[in-house]
């Protein structure tokens, strides 16, 4: 039972909208005049005080820009729904590795948010797809990529089930109207891997995942109508969550990253490379500062994806991999936060991942920067 099980392809799906700057400003003038006193400035500023850890002193070059370092986002067409993409990527991840719908024994869906009000997407998407075994849903906030696939990395190890299809989507334009100045740095995505065995001494070695209880309070739901009068959940930024993201930061990665290291019994010498859930401009920064890592050791999208929650993980693993960062054999550490849900990092040895095409609305550069300049460019 204990043989190795991990990545065998990884696929994404993006929408047709793309939002640059320069449409809020026009859109928006009383907004950017007034964005200091916005959510979004809220949410990222130092709230008064001096810098007094690293998130604060990553975060200070961009407190000066109402988009905090945002500069492009891909939104969903109104004939767009998030489960038309995730059945794009969950396709081309089954096509990768030559698998039809039929031998998927096992689909885990992660969407946020589902596309209907009470329901998680798994049921939909397996129809749509025409799968014949489980399928169900995972909720991990945007930590759950890693979640997701410890889930199906166990289940697959304890021989309950052989090709696990995990999908993760994100469609935040749903959730937030377009002149908070919130939704100025989210967008939306799907991805898609399919987990199962891989070659002895690949895949997932070692994953440590810690609640983040912590951040409940950041965000609410709230229930309002449409123009038409349809229910609709509107996402709402809690008092205290510039505090709680600020304060809670270093220590949720540092726990993740050090347990899963020592879950593997691997040094963090020894890992390759590195892939961050870079939800913000400053995060890659963030994090490899806080980890004393090269920033050349790990990839930063968003300056062309903004956050697109748990889907900006499985993006920058793509594109690691379809840019030739990481290879077959190369360990690699994985790391995902969720507020209200979960933060988590994995270490895996990199298998023969296959890839779905790549996006044709981006196809990164390789630049290489410093690490104040690492958020906008892949690097």
């Amino acid at each position: 039972m204990n043989h190795p099980v991990g990545i065998r392809s990884i696929a994404l799906s993006f929408p047709s909208i793309k939002r640059t700057n320069d449409y809020y400003t026009n859109k928006y003038p009383e907004a950017i005049a007034q964005s200091e006193q916005k959510s979004l400035a809220r949410l990222f500023s130092l709230a008064g005080t001096t810098p007094s850890n690293e998130f604060d002193s990553e975060m200070l070059p961009y407190i000066k820009d109402p988009f905090r370092g945002t500069v492009h986002r891909w939104l969903l067409a109104p004939d767009e729904s998030s489960l038309m993409l995730q059945e794009r990527a969950a396709r081309q991840a089954l096509d990768a590795v030559t698998l039809t719908p039929k031998e998927i024994d096992l689909m885990l869906v992660a969407s946020v948010w589902p596309e209907q009000i009470g329901f998680g997407d798994a049921a939909f998407l397996a129809g749509q797809l025409g799968l014949e075994g489980a399928a169900w849903n995972l909720d991990a906030a945007c930590g759950v990529t890693p979640v997701a696939l410890q889930t199906a990395f166990a289940l697959v190890r304890a021989g309950q089930y052989r090709n696990v299809l995990v999908v993760i989507s994100c469609a935040y334009s749903r959730f937030f109207d377009e002149d908070d100045t919130l939704s100025w740095f989210m967008s939306d995505g799907a991805g898609a891997c399919v987990v199962s065995s891989l070659a002895p001494n690949q895949g997932i070695l070692g994953t440590k995942t810690i609640h983040t209880a912590a951040l409940c309070n950041s965000f609410f739901a709230k229930l309002t109508e449409d123009d038409l009068g349809n229910p609709r959940i509107h996402m709402r930024m809690g008092k205290g969550a510039n505090k709680a993201i600020r304060e809670t930061a270093v220590g949720q990665l540092r726990t993740c990253c050090e347990g899963a290291l020592a879950a593997a019994n691997v040094t963090l010498e020894e890992i390759d490379f590195f892939i961050f859930n870079t939800s913000t401009a400053w995060s890659a920064s963030f994090c490899t500062r806080v980890l004393g890592i090269d920033p050349k050791r790990t990839i930063n999208l968003y300056s062309e994806y903004a956050n697109i929650g748990p889907v900006i993980t499985i993006a920058n693993l793509y594109y690691a991999a379809q840019l030739g960062k990481i290879h077959e054999n190369d360990l690699v550490l994985i790391y995902g936060l969720g507020a209200a849900g979960a933060a988590s990092a994995s270490v895996m040895r990199w298998g023969d991942v296959a890839l779905g095409s790549v996006p044709n609305l981006y196809q990164p550069e390789i630049i290489l920067t410093s690490s104040s300049d690492c958020s906008l460019a892949v690097c």
